[in-house]
């Protein structure tokens, strides 16, 4: 298990998140290489099935980085993120997602530090946890 490195799918909103992950590189603040970044217009954007595929597809973890509520470009994206989040979680925990698996965090343009400790938390988080495997129980 000490081998394990996590593989983390993050959707981040090109006016914020993606800005703060760029940053967050050409400060070269430490950051653990194990994120994968898709960047979307907004994070209202994600439908909750590219979090399911993402899963599906053999991430250990997924994260939504969006622009603080309030400070979206396209007026309400957040705030329908912001709705989606505690439903996707329930779902993910009727499929046997743990919690820690999925995470949601408003990162602003010039949050680059805070996104860097987001990433090497979630990735430390996530090595606690193990590779994610989706086990059918009944």
């Amino acid at each position: 298990m000490s081998d394990f490195e996590p593989k983390i799918i993050a959707f981040l909103c090109n006016w914020c998140a993606h800005v703060a992950a760029d940053t967050a590189g050409i400060a070269r603040y430490k950051q653990t290489p194990n994120v994968r970044v898709i960047r979307v217009l907004c994070s209202g954007m994600v439908d909750p099935s590219y979090v399911l595929k993402a899963f599906a597809k053999g991430a250990d973890a997924v994260l939504v980085g969006g622009c603080h509520p309030g400070d979206c470009h396209y007026i309400s994206g957040n705030f329908k993120t912001m709705r989606r989040a505690p439903l996707l979680n329930r779902l993910l925990k009727e499929l046997g997602v743990e919690k820690g698996r999925f995470r949601l965090e408003w990162i602003a343009a010039s949050d680059a530090p805070q996104y860097a400790e987001i990433i090497n938390q979630m990735t430390e988080e996530v090595r606690k946890l193990g590779p994610f495997s989706l086990s059918i129980k009944k």
